[in-house]
This record gives C-alpha cells, structure tokens and sequence, in this order.
C-alpha cells in the first residue's frame, strides 16, 4: 500500500525545509523505441497491457474506479478499453467536471486507486508513454522511485503536450489547468481536508518540478502553480465562511443574557475555530508550493516556466492581498524584469498593471520607489510589446500615484509622442492627453495668448471676426468647450494663474462666439457666407429627415398590401409597391442596429428613461415584425429575429413568439424552414469561428445556445403532433441532408465536417410521431448506412445520440457527455475505437427491413407536399451571404 505523507507544519518551513516524498509514482516502458515523430506517437494506438494494475483494479472494483460508473459497467462486461484521465480531460470542458466526480467517488472508496490514477495523469501529461503501477509504490520508496521516472523519460525525444503545436494541444494547456481547479474546488468541502490527498499531490509535483528532464519540470511546475491558486479560491471562501460566522457569533452575543441560547454560542464557536483551522492548513499547503515550487522555478533555464511562475504571482497577490501583496513577494517581480526574455518582462509588466489598477498601490509605494527607474527604462525596450505596455503601466502609475513620476518623468516619456513606432508613439499620446492637468495648461497658455493679442489690439473689439478667422486653423481649441470652461472655475491649484475680471468676460465671449459659429456659421459683415458650415447643417438636416421619416415607412408598406389585397387585382395596379432587396436590407439593419442592442448601463439615467427606451425599441420591433405577417417582407427576414429569441427574451420574447405562431398559420412550411435557415446559420458561422481558431466572442453564438435556441423552437409547436407532424418531417429532413452533404458510404473513414448538428436536430425529435420517427430513422439510414450508424468511435457519438433519440431509448444520455458544446473535436492520444460512455444498441433496434408500408406512403407524402421547393441549404446560405452583409450587420450571441 502507499505509505501516508505528511506536510511539515508551517514552522518548519520557515526554515525553508521542503514536504518530503514520501508517496510517489514510478515508470513503466510501454516500448523501448524512439519516435522520429512525437506528435503521433502520443496519439498512436495504445498498445495492450498484460497484466495492468489499473485494468485489474478497475475490473474487480467497478463500483469504484474513477471513470464513472458506466464506463466501469463497461470495463466488467469487456465491451470497451478503459479510458484514462488524460483521454478524458483532452476530450474537452463538457467531460471534466463529471470525471472529477467520479474520481472523487472512486477516491473515497479506494484512495489508493485513485491516486495512482490521478499520478499516472500527471505522469501522461509530461509526455511519458509508461505506465504507473501499485507494485512500483510497494517495491521502492522516495526519490529512488522519482529517479526511476526521469531515467525512463531521459530515452523519449524532446516533445511533450505544453510544447506542441497546434489548435489542439493548445486548447489541451487550458482543458489541464481547468482540470487542476476543478479538482481543489470539488474536493474542498469533502477529502482536501483529509491529510492525504494534497499532501501526496504537492510531494509528487515537487519532486516533478525539480527534475533535470525538461518535460516534467514544466509541466509539474503548470500543475504546482495552478494548484496554489485553486487552493488561494479556497482560502477565499473560508476566509468569509469565518467573517460570516463571525458576525452571527457577535449579533448572538449582543443579545440580552435571558435569550441568548448558549448550546448556539458554543456550536458558533467550534465552527470559528474549525474555519480558522482550514484555513490556516490551506496557507501552510500554499506556503509549501511557493517554497518547493515557485522559490526553485522562478528563475529557471526555460523561459516558459519563469514566465508561468510571474504570471500566476501576479494573481495570488491580486486574489490574496493580505498574504501575498507585500514586499517579500514584490521583489521577485521587480527582480524578473531584468529578464533578458522578453515573454518574461511582459508578464511582470501586466500583472502590475492589474495590481496598480486594484486601488492596492498603497502596499506597493516601496516596491514603486525602489523598481521606478526600471519601470520608466523599459518604455525603451527592444521588444514593441513589452516597452508599450510599460508604457501603459506609467499611465496607470500616474492616475492611482499621482506623486510618484516627477515632472522629468513626465517630460521624457512625453518625448516618445515622435518615437518611429506609431503604437508606442500613440499610446505616449494617449498619455499626454490623459494628463488633465497638463491639458488644461496648455488651453490656459493658449487663451492667455488670446487675450493677450486682443487687449493690446488697437483696430476693433470684435471677436466673432477672431473666431471666424482662427476657425479653420484652431477650431479644436475653440471647440474644446469643457477645457474653456474648465478656465472659469476656482482652482486651489493654481491660484497665482487664477483669470481677471476682464479675461473671465473675454473667454464667456468667445465660448458664445464659438457655439454661434459651430450652429450657424453667420455670414460676417463684409466676408462671405460660411459654405463649409452649411453643407454640414444640410447634411445633418437630410439625416434627420430620414430618421423621422423610417418610422413611417412600415405603414406605407402595410397599408399598400392591404389595400392589394382589398381591391381589385387590375384597379390596384397603380399602388403596387414592393420593397426591393436593397430596402429591406436597410430594414433589417435599422432594426438590428436599433433594437437587439444592449442599452448602456448609465447610472445617471432615471428608471423612467430606461422604460422609455425599451418602449421604443418594441415598437419599432413590433412594426417589422408586422410586416413579415402581413407578407410585405418576406418570411425569410424573420431569421434574425428568432436567432435573438433566448437573448432577448424578457424584453421582446412576447413578440417574437407571436411572430412564429401567426408565420407558422400563414406557412407551416416555410415557417419551419425560417427555423432551420436561422439554426444551420448560426452552426455554420460558429464553425467558421472554430477552423479560424479563433474564441467564441459575444457575437458568435455558443454551441449550448444554439442548442437552447432549438429546444425552444420545438416548445412552441405545442402538443397537436398531428398537426405539426410535415414540418417537423421537414426539419429533421433536411438536417440530415445537411449533414451528410457530400458523405459517400463505404468511402469516408471521417465523420461529416457537421455532424455535430445532429445533437441540435435531436431536440425536435420528440415532437415526432412514432411512425414519423421510424420514416426519419430509415431516411438516416439511406445517409449513413447501418454500418456507420452502429459505428462507436467518439467522432460518432452525435450520430449515436441523435439515433437514440429517434428510437426513444435512454443509449444517448451518456454519449452527450461526450459532444463538446463549444470546442471543435480533435483526435485523441489514444485508440478510442469504442466509447466508454455509451452502451451496445439493442440487437432488437429499427432497420430498414422493419420499415411499414405505412410508414412509407408518409414518406411520399411528405415529398408531394415539398415538391420541388424542397429547402436547399446551399441555396440558403449564398441567399443569405448575398442579402444581408454579415459584416456591417452583427448579431449579438
């Protein structure tokens, strides 16, 4: 068995002693060769292992291996091979937080187990391809094991995860730093606090980062420090679980001797001290990491590591001010930006601005002092980046530390307003004009320059003909209206510059004079008339005519319909009106522009402006929307409008749904296709996303919302089955169809490019009829092939859920687990062959033969009905690309 660790007490460490190992983890060569491709060797084929620990633990304890209980029900029936840590975190987000718990469960049960798993994870993702076994901890003890870990690791090549290139192993960084705070904020109600677990982690990750192999020193010293800052959350929350407790104990103590309850008093005690205890076990385990980890890795040969250990710094001080923001942990950041890596200073150099902007610059003024001379030197770096940003950190100084930079200082990082680089030299003037107090110095020095000139002037007093003339020349100045009247007020600051009597009267003229001029632009006596002044007026005249003029246009449009409708066919030729494409362009734009638009949070604005406003904005929504109804715009333009139906719902949801219902009793078919035209936009244009690399922003929509947009759309064909029974038909229809566009049976090894659709399609499947869902199962068939449907790799598993949703069997609730919602999918390390998240269809499920000729006369009657006009994707999309600009039109996800 593994023997139990034990953490040093905090006054040991203090004397800078180290957590001992006295639990650790050995490798196990799976093959001796060497790669010339790392890369494919980690996601090769796993080859079998005779005679595993692991397998044969999680054999003989279904009940409590840490991959869930159904892969372990898996695992006891032989169907599929066990599926590691390390596979189940590279499969995304989604998969992460239920393994975390099924680990916890399976390490309550068996810790030791667990625990081999949870090292071999760490093992794995240094890039090693052996294997951990318990007969290595029951063999060898300590460092012995550790130097037998590095030796079989020294043989592999250079290439490990962190390192690798690539969308996929990038997003892999992220799934394990998420893994690591998932699994401290999991546990840290339950076995964190149990002495055994943190201690064996911090030992191994200790150990691990100060190996000579690159490849667990890096990854090992990634783990420590996210470790540190999950347990620095937990600190967090114990430290206002204690203040809460706290104030209860004294609001019970405050109350008169008859009605104070002293079992209370007592309980409220003991949980105090309890707190108080964890929390101080917390401190010594983060006081353990920095000195074993950070203390020995901060200044490591790879510069990747130094740059990891300032960046996480920079958050502990941020997140735990009152332990790590003073000065004994301040000097290792001044220190590093020294470094001769530039990703090293730039990390140093972000993490301060965040710290200057936390309104905590009270506990830095040593560290300002002693590190301001590098700070301002660095603005003269070699790297762009790096010297931009130090010169947005000087910005930050200067606002939270007004005292700190000198005037010199100010004068020489001004100077780079004429620096070569223009985002360096732009961000300099950012600066200068950020200085209020330099700006109003100048408009001061500017205006005295002014008066001056018009005091001693002995031709005439006249100052519109001043203004009119320095128009065109100082007009910023003379529209700097807020700087002018800065010049009016009292300012203690300056009382030796303070305005007279007669210039307070000359700047109150001028401000008038140069309102009039910006207004009007009045013809002068004996000059001509202000041309360049009037085609401005002229033109904001024209704009707002047709602003005030576009709310009436939709009245014009319905009215006209109606009367269409009402007269005769020949008698109404005359009044025939329809908008052409480039005027319902201009609509919907208005009213995406105008309407689905987060108003901004003015907290100077009264309740009443903002109910105002929303009024409005469904007004104008209402009016569109009247004329998709009354068939003026086509049905088709309601597409954007029902992708903002989940975001906007509590203020115009009333509204779009009624639009859907009053579309759907126009056109159950075309209405149904508006649905699918608005889904497969928004999976395309988020997959579009996905192959750029580039993160969902707020305006692409997430896999998960598009989902939820689905699961309403079949809400609001309500219970009549029968009667929704041909849209639906044509929805689930044409998915596949979209799907499995251009897929050849037989002859492609790789899923669909958009196979993940099927899971957003699967949310109408209920609403089918049985008879409907055995038609839509055979018409997949036709698709997919039986083959390819009984297919089990994880590529597949949409294919599998949406299969299971046709035949209204539970073989999908855990395949879901394993469709990412927001990320694209990527190849495991390992062979996934099967999945271990989803069982073996029943032998007794549909197939073609089983298909009634019920079943298939529905089928030809859902073909009549379509006819030719049946919905074509391809079609769609070039219509859509063509008819709205996607680029001057952004909906918001």
């Amino acid at each position: 068995m593994i023997a139990e660790p034990t953490l040093l007490s905090r006054s040991v460490q203090k004397e800078n002693s180290v957590v001992d190992v006295s639990s650790c983890a050995s490798v196990h060569h799976v093959s001796s060769e060497r790669n010339e491709n790392r890369q494919k060797t980690v996601r090769g084929k796993r080859k079998a292992r005779e005679c595993s620990e692991n397998a044969k633990r999680k054999h003989s304890k279904s009940s409590n291996g840490s991959l869930g209980r159904a892969e372990n029900e898996q695992l006891k029936n032989g169907d599929v091979e066990a599926v590691t840590l390390f596979e189940v975190v590279s499969m995304g987000r989604n998969a992460m937080q239920a393994v975390v718990d099924d680990w916890i469960d399976a390490y309550t049960g068996d810790r030791d187990s667990a625990l081999l798993d949870l090292i071999s994870f760490f093992i794995q993702c240094s890039g090693c391809k052996g294997m951990v076994t318990a007969e290595m901890f029951q063999s060898k003890k300590g460092t012995d094991v550790m130097s037998k870990m590095v030796e079989d690791l020294d043989e592999d090549s250079g290439e490990y995860p962190l390192i690798m290139s690539g969308l996929y192993w990038k997003r892999f960084r992220s799934h394990f730093c998420e893994f690591v705070s998932v699994l401290v904020a999991q546990c840290q109600n339950c076995v964190i606090f149990d002495g055994y677990l943190l201690n064996t982690l911090i030992s191994l990750l200790t150990e691990l980062s100060d190996s000579r192999v690159r490849a667990f020193r890096h990854t090992c010293t990634l783990a420590a420090v996210k470790l540190l800052s999950a347990l620095v959350n937990v600190a967090l929350n114990l430290s206002v679980s204690v203040d809460n407790s706290q104030r209860l104990y004294e609001v019970e103590l405050a109350k008169m001797a008859s009605k104070r309850a002293s079992p209370r008093l007592d309980r409220i005690q003991r949980k105090i001290s309890e707190l108080q205890d964890r929390k101080c076990e917390i401190e010594n385990m983060m006081d353990a990491i920095f000195k074993g980890v950070f203390l020995k890795r901060y200044r490591d040969v790879i510069p990747e590591i130094r740059a990891i250990c300032m960046e996480e710094l920079t958050v502990w001080m941020k997140l735990y001010s009152s332990v790590f923001l003073n000065d004994s942990y301040l000097k290792y950041v001044g220190w590093m930006m020294h470094d001769k890596q530039p990703d090293v200073r730039l990390k140093c150099v972000l993490g301060l601005q965040a710290l200057y902007q936390d309104q905590s610059s009270s506990k830095m003024d040593l560290f300002t002092i002693r590190f301001k001379e590098r700070m301002i030197s660095m603005t003269l770096d070699k790297d762009h980046e790096v010297a931009i940003q130090a010169m947005r950190l000087l910005m930050v100084i200067s606002q939270s530390c007004e005292d700190v930079l000198s005037p010199d200082d100010h004068k020489n990082v001004f100077q780079f307003v004429y620096c070569s680089h223009r985002p360096l030299a732009t961000t300099a003037g950012e600066f200068l004009y950020n200085r209020s107090e330099r700006h109003r110095e100048l408009v001061l020095a500017r205006v005295r320059a002014l008066i001056h000139f018009h005091t001693e002037n002995e031709l005439h007093q006249h100052v519109l003909y001043l203004v009119d003339s320095l128009w065109d020349s100082a007009g910023a100045l003379l529209k700097d209206w807020t700087g002018l009247t800065s010049l009016l007020l009292p300012h203690t600051s300056c009382q030796e510059q303070a305005l007279s009597s007669a210039e307070e009267a000359f700047v109150i003229e001028l401000i008038l004079a140069s309102v009039r001029q910006a207004a009007e632009g009045p013809p002068l006596s004996g000059r001509g008339a202000g041309k360049k002044v009037r085609l401005p007026v002229a033109s904001f005249i024209k704009w707002c005519s047709d602003l005030t003029g576009l709310s009436d246009i939709y009245d014009v449009l319905i009215a006209h319909n109606y009367q269409l409708q009402m007269w005769d066919s020949s008698a109404g030729t005359p009044l025939l009106y329809t908008p052409d494409p480039k005027l319902q362009k201009a609509l919907l734009s208005f009213v995406v522009e105008h309407v689905f638009t987060s108003p901004e949070q003015d907290t100077h604005s009264s309740k009443d402006g903002r109910l105002e406003d929303l009024h409005r904005r469904r007004n104008l929504l209402a009016a569109y929307c009247k004329l998709i109804v009354h068939s003026v715009l086509e049905m088709s333009m309601a597409t954007e409008l029902f992708k903002q139906y989940v975001k906007f719902y509590n203020d115009f949801g009333d509204i779009i749904k009624e639009t859907l219902n009053r579309t759907r009793q126009m056109d159950k078919m075309e209405s149904a296709r508006t649905l699918v035209q608005c889904l497969q936009q928004l999976y395309l244009r988020l997959k579009q996303e996905q192959d750029r690399g580039n993160t969902c922003s707020s305006r692409v929509q997430t896999y998960s919302s598009i989902k939820e947009l689905a699961r309403r759309f079949s809400l609001t064909f309500g219970w009549d089955q029968i009667k929704s029974r041909e849209s639906l038909a044509m929805i689930h229809r044409d998915g596949i169809e979209f799907v499995f566009k251009g897929f050849v049976q037989q002859s492609e090894k790789h899923s669909p490019p958009y196979i993940s659709y099927l899971t957003i399609l699967s949310e109408f499947s209920s609403k089918l009829l049985k008879p409907d869902k055995k038609t839509i199962y055979s018409y997949l068939q036709k698709f997919a092939g039986e083959q390819v449907i009984n297919n089990r790799e994880e590529s597949w598993m949409p294919l599998i859920y949406y299969r299971a949703s046709l035949m209204g069997t539970a073989e999908g609730e855990d395949a879901i687990s394993f469709i990412s919602s927001d990320t694209n999918k990527q190849p495991s390390l390992s062979n996934r062959s099967r999945s271990p998240s989803v069982r073996q269809v029943n032998s007794e499920g549909m197939n073609s033969q089983q298909i009634t000729s019920e079943v298939q006369v529905f089928n030809n009657a859902i073909y009549k009905r379509v006819g030719d006009n049946f919905f074509n994707i391809k079609t769609l999309v070039l219509r859509s690309s063509d008819e709205v600009d996607v680029d001057t039109v952004d909906i918001d996800g």
